[in-house]
């Protein structure tokens, strides 16, 4: 047996393994878990809806002009949340941004979630580095 000090036997590299898998899983738990709370955030201020397009790569940023907030906030108006809703009672367009932050962070933290399980999973594969049976 060798006993160098940089020397790892075989048990010791697929012991690592296992917890460089567990550290990933526990962070897209995590990050799962922030999910379900920015949904309910999201819920509990009905700023579900208020995002009227689904983009998934140049939705990732929000509005960054006066003239884009105020296209978004025109195609939100469009809507039946706010023709029933939110119009009656006289939403304003800082109204409007409130509720768009919480469904675009709500967006956001879903492409997060997605990228932080495939990436990190294509990459164990490739490098066969998910033990047999996990």
């Amino acid at each position: 047996m060798d006993t160098a000090p940089n020397s790892h036997s075989a048990s010791e590299t697929h012991a690592a393994r296992p917890a460089v898998l567990i550290n990933w899983l526990m962070g897209v738990a995590a990050l799962v878990f922030a999910m379900v709370v920015v949904g309910g955030i999201t819920r509990l201020t009905e700023s579900g809806l208020s995002i009227t397009e689904w983009k998934p790569i140049t939705g990732t940023l929000p509005p960054l002009s006066d003239a884009a907030w105020m296209s978004e906030f025109e195609k939100y108006k469009q809507i039946p949340e706010y023709t029933e809703i939110n119009g009656p009672a006289g939403m304003t367009l800082a109204e409007f941004k409130f509720i768009y932050f919480w469904e675009w962070v709500h967006r956001l933290l879903g492409r997060v979630i997605g990228l932080a399980f495939a990436l990190p999973l294509a990459w164990f594969w490739f490098k066969q580095s998910i033990p047999a049976g996990f």
